[in-house]
């Protein structure tokens, strides 16, 4: 879809484009045929990775027995409202609501937590495995450096980057993330194709405001795009979802900060000239 956009010629997009189109070939250190091909390899590798961590053909993915996960905690509903309330009170609302409350327990309150806590964990777990991609200097010169060829990014150079990287970044981050938050297999589908979206977005190359995910997540294609350029590589460490950790420690950069610091750059060399 993105780059339907780039090659569609509408000039009402260039207002939503963060870089000009021409600064592609420019500046960008590999081409689109290549990127295609690393892309393809990479996909290869994480759903082979995938099979292996989920233990797909194995057998070990078991149908869960929702009749009995959900008489456990009616029964859990039951005691902790009589814990709370006293017996009578607690055993009055336990029999008007108490089916009620374990259905949304069961299949809205439960599975939302989990699966905010597999983004948590993958947006912990990436954001300091991304910075220790950059900070370490042999790490990003032979695997990190490979995805910032892409100067100016684009949709699909989103999982452009070396297979080694590639499987410890997003394919073991994520199968932790899918684990330690005890996600089904149909919240898995849904968090990792969630997850795949977001990181195409963020590498699309355009800001739209109006756009849900642009404006709900302060990580959006616009705080990453940030990331890609010289005078912002050494921030906006975090991904794909939240921006806190960047916040707490101090490597967040706002667009307004990036024109600052590429002003006083510029500065410096035409005073030294």
């Amino acid at each position: 879809m993105y780059h339907g956009l780039d090659i569609s010629g509408w000039q009402w997009l260039e207002q939503y484009r963060m870089q000009p189109s021409e600064d592609d070939l420019k500046k960008n250190l590999v081409t689109r045929g290549q990127v295609v091909r690393t892309v393809a390899f990479q996909q290869c590798l994480q759903t082979a990775l995938g099979y292996f961590w989920l233990g797909v053909g194995s057998g070990s993915i078991i149908q869960e027995d929702h009749a009995k996960h959900m008489r456990l905690i009616f029964e859990r509903v039951g005691y902790g409202l009589s814990l709370l309330l006293g017996d009578y009170e607690g055993r009055r609302l336990w029999a008007l609501y108490g089916s009620l409350i374990t259905y949304t327990l069961y299949w809205w309150a439960i599975p939302a937590f989990r699966f905010i806590l597999a983004l948590i964990i993958m947006d912990t777990y990436q954001y300091f495995l991304h910075r220790t991609f950059h900070e370490i200097p042999f790490l990003y010169k032979h695997f990190h450096s490979m995805h910032h060829r892409l100067y100016v990014p684009f949709a699909f150079g989103s999982l452009y980057g070396h297979p080694f990287e590639g499987a410890i970044l997003d394919g073991i981050g994520g199968g932790l993330s899918h684990s330690l938050a005890g996600l089904s297999e149909r919240q898995a589908i849904f968090f990792f194709a969630f997850a795949t979206y977001k990181t195409v977005d963020d590498h699309c190359g355009y800001y739209f405001p109006w756009h849900p995910i642009h404006a709900l997540f302060g990580n959006n294609a616009d705080y990453h795009d940030i990331h890609h350029q010289h005078a912002g590589i050494k921030s906006n460490y975090s991904q794909p979802l939240f921006v806190y950790w960047d916040a707490i420690l101090g490597t967040r950069m706002t667009r307004e900060e990036l024109e600052e610091k590429k002003a006083r750059t510029k500065a410096k060399i035409l005073k030294s000239q």
